[in-house]
């Protein structure tokens, strides 16, 4: 099958924040190779590119202070591109086995995330408890591969309602879960004072001085008319899960839809930065997006951090 995946993704400094130690990516990964030299009809220095081999969406979080917390999040994302595409396997059977070695590959992206959190918090005092969050889905249609460490968040709206896919590394995610077999009785007043100081505190980043991340890992079949949407705290902790089922739940186009929650969180305060990434899975281009494609058809733009991106070829992989 075939459809469209319309992208977006947006970053906001909030109302508060003198810096963004937000960072996020939006790519299809695709094969490709540079000739040189041919006797074919084929100018030299051209590059041949092969069928997308998937897309990468992610959102991180950074944290240590001053420069430190934007810094992390960068060397993260960055990290991340070049184990995509210098390590990571992009032949994925189709079997479990073969899944599951895959995931397990986006899993250890992490660890190389850690050694160069840890080479350049050694670089100076400034740096010593830099860390990040990182939310990661690779799709590959039509599986989608999340791998979560922290709390920044990914949600899937399908059928009209959302659902959060990954859950928070969070102290106070933490008592939540221990005391979920306990009576309500028990389970309330073991939370009673304490949900609110522990829910910033994270036990599990990437750097922040912790030995190594311990990620999170699922896959999931897409749908058509599915959204996924990734963002940081920023948004999730400042707007509610209803108004965020409300914003997906319009027939609008994913910039759109990053347009409006941006909005929300900034009327609710803006105490933090904000960033998020839409991706819908649509039979066909919203109107709105196809027209700014035929005017724009890569839209970038550095200076508020948006970037838009319309994938055609979703297709069904054997």
């Amino acid at each position: 099958m075939s459809g469209f995946m319309d992208c977006f993704g947006s970053s906001d400094i909030g109302r508060t924040r003198a810096t963004n130690e937000d960072h996020f990516l939006i790519s299809d990964v695709c094969k490709s190779m540079r000739v040189h030299q041919t006797s074919l009809g084929l100018d030299h220095q051209t590059r041949l590119f092969g069928n997308t081999q998937g897309k990468l969406l992610m959102v991180a979080d950074g944290m240590g202070g001053h420069d430190a917390g934007e810094r992390a999040s960068q060397l993260v994302l960055d990290t991340i591109v070049d184990y995509v595409l210098n390590r990571l396997s992009w032949i994925l059977q189709s079997d479990s086995a073969g899944e599951e070695d895959f995931v397990e590959q986006l899993k250890k992206s992490l660890i190389a995330c850690q050694h160069r959190i840890d080479k350049e918090s050694a670089s100076g005092q400034q740096h010593r408890k830099m860390g990040s969050t990182l939310t990661l889905a690779y799709i590959i249609w039509p599986r989608a591969f999340v791998v979560h460490v922290g709390d920044s968040r990914c949600y899937l709206y399908r059928q009209r309602k959302l659902e959060q896919l990954t859950r928070d590394h969070t102290l106070a995610q933490l008592v939540k879960d221990s005391v979920r077999a306990e009576d309500p009785k028990a389970q309330s007043e073991r939370n009673n004072g304490n949900g609110d100081s522990m829910s910033h505190v994270l036990w599990n980043v990437i750097g922040g001085g912790s030995d190594k991340p311990h990620p999170d890992a699922l896959a999931i079949d897409l749908e058509i008319g599915d959204t996924l949407l990734l963002c940081t705290d920023g948004l999730s902790n400042s707007v509610a899960s209803s108004k965020i089922q409300e914003a997906l739940g319009r027939n609008s186009s994913a910039e759109a839809a990053c347009a409006e929650l941006i909005s929300e969180s900034n009327q609710a305060g803006g105490a933090d930065n904000i960033t998020l990434v839409v991706s819908r899975f649509l039979n066909e281009m919203p109107r709105e997006t196809l027209m700014q494609e035929l005017e724009e058809p890569l839209a970038a733009t550095s200076d508020t951090g948006e970037y838009a991106a319309v994938e055609s070829a979703m297709t069904e992989s054997a």
